[in-house]
């Protein structure tokens, strides 16, 4: 028989979901079923926290202690570049490959590093600020007009400034 279940002991369970939509509630269940939780419940109660990133995938951390989950969203970089270019939303079934060609500011790329800087294996602030552009090149965006890659060369080249904090 296996050992009974605590009930004052804190469980992380990260998931990957769509914003805004209620997930899959057979691949919710292997998960948080052994934990006491109802699989449709929590489903419902990410959709609610995922509201604002609707149509993005992402991370989320249930935070589980005495049968009640907390949702809490964990953007990565991608989403959090996605959100910035203020592309409508959109649904994931009918629309595929999805070009993300706006153009973000300077500005928001230091913002998202800020947020991003806790969970980057960077020294400094530079070196967040030079994966995010990474990232944003990746996802297809242009910062002030021009390509993410030219804007890690200049902060290479000391020709940008970014700030230490």
């Amino acid at each position: 028989m296996p050992p009974k279940f605590d009930p004052n002991a804190v469980y992380n369970v990260y998931l990957r979901a769509v914003g805004g939509e209620v997930g899959n509630t057979a691949s919710l269940a292997p998960k948080i079923g052994p934990l006491g939780l109802a699989p449709k419940k929590v489903g419902e109660d990410i959709a609610k926290a995922t509201a604002d990133w609707k149509g993005l995938k992402i991370t989320v951390l249930l935070t589980i202690q005495n049968r009640q989950a907390k949702v809490s969203v964990v953007p990565s970089a991608a989403s959090l570049l996605i959100k910035a270019l203020k592309e409508p939303a959109r649904d994931r079934k009918k629309q595929k490959n999805i070009k993300h060609d706006g153009s973000i500011s300077f500005e928001e790329i230091i913002t998202i590093s800020r947020t991003m800087r806790d969970r980057s294996m960077a020294k400094d602030l530079v070196g967040v600020a030079k994966e995010i552009l990474g990232t944003a090149q990746s996802i297809g965006c242009r910062v002030d007009g021009k390509n993410p890659h030219d804007i890690i060369e200049k902060i290479n080249n000391g020709e940008l400034e970014v700030p230490a904090k």
